[in-house]
């Protein structure tokens, strides 16, 4: 047992020293005992990372809501979108009656970044930049397609940086990729072209989109795609995807590796529209999620690429359970990540309530599913969905429990591993996304 100075500079100080308990006093006075534990959980929080570290009095929440079933990937059902500025449980039970958003010709996969989405519209001949407002959407810019030409919900986007916008994806013919650059301030094109890519053996085309992701590092673009025989759910696929390492000041491919292993790449319809599968952690290792098939199982995996590095880690794979797909995953700090996965002998359809929530450590490769007062949350329905945001190192997820009338909110604490339980979601419709936008 230690005895230190109550204030944090002895408490930083002392941060690496290894204790069963640590006794915090003021002057001679026992102020507080904590278990080392704790002190890394709680006491060091000015030593935790703080994802997304926002004034949250600037930004609101969109949630997204289907009629007659869960949405998604090429849903023709109707979607819903209830602005609201909390998620606590303050906000009761939040309901869209009257108060919400019809998005019409546009589609709930899109970007989102500050306080605007980007999509192709279902007309397919323009990028659009448009706000939600006032029970409406409002588009705030338009650029119509000039050489390139993108289909509604099919193509992967990064960030070059704050106002550049690159979409990529396969062209008309499914035989090669293209990608387009846009300055978001006034939408309009600043390069364009394609990339002639491999295609393997005995294949004739590849997937519609893949992942993108940009390390600002050293200006490299990473991008993931297959071989198939045709376009469709009939298609046969290659045994292993491409990671295609992309030079983003000129767009020259630089390496072009096969997976490790015999998998396919998450996203590679739809790209992160909607979920998201890609991200970086603080030392800079770039995780990619995917699968791998199992005998009538898709075993879920995280691929990494470690930093200046252009291609994945063999001797990696951070998602090691084997009851199913990795749906989602997102950087929460600490090494740490939030995930979205499927146990598959419980249903792998859209509606199958065979979802569930884990924190996967990085570095052990193991995960931990999600409990509340000391059992384990419910699966929840909803194959695509991203119910989760991470906003100042806590996550605000969302479970469509099958015996509940409402969907639930749960406030995850990165920081203490605390479950705490927010609002709900009128349960007459479907939940399926959230998103966290500035006013």
């Amino acid at each position: 047992m230690k005895k230190i100075l109550f204030s944090i500079a002895a408490l930083l100080a002392s941060a690496s020293i290894s204790a069963q308990t640590v006794q915090l006093f003021k002057g001679e006075t026992l102020v507080k005992e904590y278990t080392q534990d704790e002190v890394d959980r709680v006491v060091f929080k000015e030593a935790q990372e703080i994802i997304n570290p926002i004034d949250e009095s600037k930004y609101h929440y969109d949630l997204y809501l289907t009629v007659g079933k869960h949405g998604g990937m090429s849903s023709k059902n109707t979607t819903l979108v209830r602005s609201i500025d909390g998620l606590d449980a303050s906000k009761g039970v939040i309901t869209i009656t009257g108060i919400g958003t019809e998005l019409g010709e546009y589609t709930m996969e899109s970007i989102s970044k500050d306080g605007y989405y980007y999509q192709i519209p279902s007309s397919a001949d323009r990028y659009t930049k448009y706000q939600i407002k006032d029970n409406a959407v409002k588009v705030v810019q338009e650029q119509p397609f000039v050489e390139n030409t993108f289909k509604p919900r099919n193509y992967a986007h990064a960030w070059l940086n704050d106002n550049t916008l690159i979409l990529m994806s396969s062209d008309g013919d499914n035989k090669k990729v293209i990608w387009t650059k846009l300055n978001t301030d006034d939408m309009t094109i600043l390069a364009e072209g394609s990339l002639d890519l491999p295609i393997d053996e005995s294949f004739s085309t590849i997937t519609t989109s893949g992942l993108l992701a940009y390390r600002a590092a050293d200006n490299k673009l990473f991008y993931t795609y297959h071989s198939k025989t045709v376009v469709g759910k009939k298609s046969t696929s290659a045994k292993k995807f491409h990671l295609v390492a992309i030079n983003a000041a000129d767009m020259t491919v630089e390496a072009n590796n096969l997976s490790f292993e015999d998998a396919e790449e998450a996203g590679s319809a739809y790209g992160e529209l909607m979920q998201n599968f890609t991200m970086f952690d603080k030392a800079g290792n770039l995780y990619f999620a995917a699968f791998q098939t199992v005998g009538e199982v898709e075993q879920g995996r995280l691929y990494r690429i470690k930093p200046g590095e252009l291609n994945f880690d063999p001797t990696y794979n951070g998602f090691t359970n084997t009851d199913g797909k990795l749906l989602t995953v997102q950087y929460i700090g600490n090494g740490k990540a939030f995930a979205y996965s499927r146990t598959d002998s419980e249903g792998t359809a859209i509606d199958s309530y065979s979802h569930y929530y884990s924190v996967i450590d990085l570095k052990n490769c193991t995960s931990t599913r999600l409990t509340y007062n000391g059992k384990q949350l419910p699966y929840s329905g909803g194959r695509f969905s991203q119910r989760s945001v991470v906003v100042n190192g806590k996550v605000y997820f969302g479970i469509n429990a099958k015996d509940e009338t409402n969907s639930q909110i749960y406030i995850y604490d990165a920081l203490t591993g605390e479950v705490t339980k927010g609002a709900e979601v009128d349960g007459s419709h479907f939940f399926d996304m959230i998103r966290v936008i500035k006013n």
